[in-house]
């Protein structure tokens, strides 16, 4: 008989965890799911996302997201009213020194060329427009 009601009572403690798992695993804020993916640009922009992915994305994030070594470009503060082509023209050339972020300065990039950069604003601008920045 006694063993029954320890039995019992180990199923009523079973079923309050698994219960407060659930609802744990329900209250979970958005910050800690998993990032959406990164939206397919159209083939127009596949070779912009290629470059970027091999030139930009190591600081600056899948998608353009930012990481923990540089900001993401989805910010309102790179839409092209406050940062216009010519800054991201300018960036890989001379460096950027920290002005709106705390992620230290951003070195030069020699082998990004113009050519390439031709490609990846574009594209950066798409996945800003994706995002809703402008």
């Amino acid at each position: 008989m006694q063993r029954e009601r320890l039995g019992w009572r180990g199923q009523g403690q079973k079923m309050k965890f698994s219960g407060l798992l659930v609802v744990g695993v329900l209250l979970t804020p958005p910050a800690l799911a998993a990032d959406p993916p990164v939206p397919k640009p159209p083939e127009s922009l596949a070779r912009g996302e290629a470059l970027y992915n091999s030139a930009c994305s190591s600081c600056h994030g899948a998608g353009a997201r930012g990481t923990a070594k540089g900001p993401s470009f989805l910010d309102k503060v790179y839409e092209p009213n406050h940062h216009a082509d010519i800054a991201f023209y300018r960036a890989p050339e001379m460096g950027v020194r920290a002005h709106h972020w705390k992620f230290g300065d951003m070195p030069k990039l020699p082998g990004v060329t113009k050519d390439d950069l031709a490609h990846i604003i574009p594209y950066i601008r798409w996945l800003q427009k994706q995002a809703g920045i402008f």
